[in-house]
């Protein structure tokens, strides 16, 4: 579809209506707000929905590395004391242990997604909900994920092999 210059494809349309599912589910749901399950449906939905999936997988594991690695910092937070002083070396040593890890276990891909979901879980994360917090946002990266999947499945068209620009 074209309106004026622009061009909307199929893949921006999914997209939207990807996100619109995660935000009338979480809705339905009286869940919190559904920015993690947003997002992951707009990371999610690729190409076709087979790359939809390898794509989503990479992105629940590195969601799920990431929370765990925020939760322990605010255990370590909690019961240490020193708030300031732990965000301060934790965070930034959180960041370097992740990517170590990643790196260890051959899962350079998810750097960044683990290292993004470190960030947003433990800036976000209520001091009194610190494992049941992590675990519903990785809840929640699967619901996006799932949707972005589902939309791509459902719902014909996108780009084909043949829709590619020849030199």
């Amino acid at each position: 579809m074209k309106i004026g210059n622009y061009r909307i494809g199929m893949r921006t349309l999914k997209t939207g209506i990807a996100v619109g599912l995660c935000i009338l589910l979480f809705h339905i749901l009286d869940r919190e707000p559904p920015m993690i399950a947003a997002l992951a449906a707009v990371f999610g939905l690729r190409e076709d929905w087979q790359t939809s999936l390898k794509f989503g997988k990479t992105r629940i594991l590195g969601n799920s590395i990431g929370a765990i690695f925020a939760a322990m910092l605010v255990v370590i937070q909690q019961f240490a004391g020193w708030p300031f002083w732990i965000e301060l070396i934790g965070v930034p040593l959180g960041v370097i242990l992740i990517i170590i890890f990643c790196d260890l276990t051959n899962y350079n891909a998810g750097i960044i997604g683990a290292n993004a979901a470190f960030l947003i879980i433990y800036f976000t994360i209520p001091m009194d909900e610190t494992v049941i917090y992590a675990l519903a946002r990785v809840l929640d990266t699967f619901i996006g994920t799932f949707i972005a999947i589902l939309v791509n499945r459902l719902i014909p068209g996108g780009p084909k092999p043949s829709d590619k620009l020849q030199p």
